[in-house]
């Protein structure tokens, strides 16, 4: 197993402050910066219980997935209105916008990442998870599980312990490729983090295999 690869459970989540104390968030985990200086990229579960002005990160890129509870409506400064409507509506926005957001019918958890954008590059994917899915990511790229749904475990050679609902799987090549085998029946959030304008070909060894 790679030392940086690990399962972080639900229950070790921390909660904390909005960054401009209208709310609170669950952080799930934040990549600290090469450079010393606050972090990379950053996943954690906001709690909308209220309308409540969303904190702005200049030069990060956020995507929001919708949890739990029956939508969230976010009213950007500029004018624009998007809804997260269950099952688990998402929006990708840019940091610096300011907005206003307003649960539907009652409070909501939801998924948010966030990554600055001239470090690095995120796709977010929600995949069902029927029988065996493998994940390879050459050195310098992240995989991310987010088990949504159901349950999960990796191959007995990972040496990672199983993935239960709410639970994260951080999956960070080393020196060489890495490959993990996720095995399990529900619903996943999958994450990739590449570094921004890698090597030619780097990419090639990060990707996703559905063997069911």
């Amino acid at each position: 197993m790679n030392a940086r690869s690990r399962v972080i459970p639900a229950v070790d989540y921390r909660r904390t402050r909005w960054a401009n104390g209208a709310g609170w968030t669950r952080e799930i985990h934040a990549e600290p910066a090469a450079d010393g200086e606050g972090w990379d990229w950053r996943l954690s579960i906001a709690e909308v219980a209220a309308e409540a002005p969303f904190s702005t990160f200049p030069g990060v890129d956020r995507e929001l997935v919708l949890l739990t509870g029956a939508g969230l409506r976010l009213d950007f400064a500029d004018g624009q209105s998007v809804q997260l409507v269950p099952p688990h509506g998402r929006h990708r926005f840019s940091g610096e916008r300011p907005l206003l957001g307003t649960p539907l019918e009652g409070p909501t958890q939801d998924f948010n990442l966030m990554w600055r954008r001239d470090r690095v590059a995120a796709e977010l994917w929600r995949r069902p998870l029927v029988g065996t899915m493998v994940l390879f990511a050459d050195p310098g790229h992240t995989w991310v599980v987010h088990l949504l749904a159901g349950q999960a475990r990796f191959s007995d050679d990972s040496g990672l312990p199983p993935l239960a609902m709410g639970d994260t799987a951080l999956l960070a090549a080393g020196d060489g490729r890495l490959r993990h085998a996720l095995d399990g029946a529900g619903e996943a959030l999958l994450i990739r983090i590449a570094p921004v304008d890698p090597a030619p070909g780097a990419g090639a060894g990060l990707r996703l295999v559905d063997t069911a």
